[in-house]
């Protein structure tokens, strides 16, 4: 294997949106940096289940709810 290849695989602390943080092993960043996430898995409507809002400019969903109605979505 080629010397120098990989990136460097250290240590950095993620924060979370509810201000809780924990170490993990990452590329990202320098050894002792600190991570702020805008959105996480303990905040996102894609794994809470809660409700997210479906935003329609233009008529973009309507059109293609129409187009595919025969589809049985």
């Amino acid at each position: 294997m080629k010397k120098e290849t990989h990136p460097d695989y250290h240590m950095i602390s993620v924060k979370m949106t509810d201000g809780t943080v924990y170490q993990v092993h990452s590329t990202w960043g320098k050894d002792g940096d600190q991570m702020a996430l805008d959105i996480d898995p303990l905040a996102h409507p894609a794994w809470t289940g809660g409700n997210a809002r479906l935003m329609d400019t233009g008529g973009r969903v309507s059109k293609f709810k129409n187009k595919y109605s025969g589809l049985g979505f």
